[in-house]
């Protein structure tokens, strides 16, 4: 009887040091985790901004669970879109967004007392961008003459900028003279309407500029027929129907407007048909993803921008995370630096001093 109380004795031990630890361990997990209650997102618009906002649509489910894994519960994750490149980074700067996603190395750099880069963006090769034969990629009647552009199979972080030529008379006045192997003369570049996007944007402004400053000695300031702030769906739309003789975008551009090219009424053929490269510029390296460095909520918690990264990544390996990212032409992310965005600095000085 004295041997069945001592072990009685011995179990109720135990099990009193195994409720401690249990309770310990629990306390412990519930210290990691850290509650938000909205995070706030806003997206670059560097499309129709109604696009998206439906292709982004679930983006928020997807974060907050891999966010939850990194320690943090968010309760409600606002997303919105921007009506500018530059409106984003006001929204950052002013700490009124936590996040800035898709944005241009330029739409930073214009906007880095504000924010801190976490992520550079990843996308497919081109296949008439060539990294280790730069004579036939920066050559715009390479381009011409080998359409359609097609995606490769290779990762990059760096992309180009065209320069492109509509349907109009000025238009093809411009690229006959790229196709004879002539300079355009500047005064054609001066008579044409251009569309371009936000004063921050890389390749819809800044790098079409020194495109302008390296090749004739002006910029995009000395163009006294431009329309601006455009998003590339508006741009391409504007081109098709002769509202404009030129645009300037990324590389892909014309790849993923082809379909909409067709349903303008004054566009008669394909975008590959009816457009012509006239200028190729210097390598961009890829959109980022901004954290803000005012919004209370990314001060009032260290760590979250390193789980954003994580769980971002995290995001983009799901399939619907890879099928929401396509809407910027985003294969997946890598962790960058401030010093990855280095160059855009000085352009963004030398376009605003001209």
């Amino acid at each position: 009887m004295k041997k069945s109380l001592k072990s009685i004795i011995g179990l109720t031990a135990v099990a009193t040091v195994g409720a401690v630890v249990l309770s310990a361990n629990t306390s412990v997990s519930a210290a990691k985790t850290t509650n938000i209650k909205e995070l706030k997102i806003s997206f670059i618009p560097s499309k129709n901004p109604s696009d998206i906002t439906t292709a982004t649509q679930g983006l928020d489910t997807l974060l907050k669970s891999e966010l939850k894994k990194q320690g943090f519960k968010v309760g409600k994750i606002t997303m919105t879109t921007g009506t500018d490149y530059n409106a984003v980074g006001k929204a950052l700067t002013s700490g009124t967004a936590d996040v800035g996603y898709g944005v241009s190395g330029g739409t930073y750099a214009a906007y880095a007392s504000g924010t801190k880069v976490i992520l550079t963006a990843t996308r497919k090769g081109l296949s008439n961008d060539d990294l280790k034969n730069t004579k036939n990629a920066t050559n715009p009647q390479y381009w011409n003459n080998h359409k359609p552009t097609t995606n490769t199979t290779t990762d990059v972080k760096s992309y180009r900028g065209l320069i492109i030529a509509g349907n109009t008379e000025l238009g093809k006045e411009m690229a006959a003279d790229v196709k004879s192997g002539k300079k355009i003369p500047v005064d054609l570049l001066k008579k044409a309407k251009w569309g371009l996007s936000s004063t921050t944007s890389a390749s819809g402004y800044l790098y079409p500029s020194k495109w302008l400053t390296d090749n004739y000695k002006i910029s995009v300031h000395d163009l006294p027929n431009v329309v601006s702030n455009l998003d590339y769906g508006t741009a391409t739309a504007d081109l098709a129907s002769g509202q404009v003789d030129i645009i300037a975008g990324y590389a892909d551009l014309r790849m993923d407007f082809a379909t909409a090219w067709t349903t303008i009424d004054k566009a008669t053929d394909t975008i590959w048909n009816q457009t012509n490269v006239i200028g190729v510029t210097g390598e961009i390296f890829n959109d980022g993803i901004l954290v803000s460095t005012k919004s209370d909520t990314m001060k009032k918690n260290p760590k979250l921008a390193s789980a954003l990264q994580k769980a971002i990544i995290a995001m983009s390996k799901t399939d619907q995370g890879a099928k929401i990212i396509k809407v910027y032409s985003h294969d997946g992310y890598q962790v960058s630096s401030a010093k990855d965005y280095k160059p855009f600095f000085k352009i963004l000085k030398d376009v605003a001093g001209n």
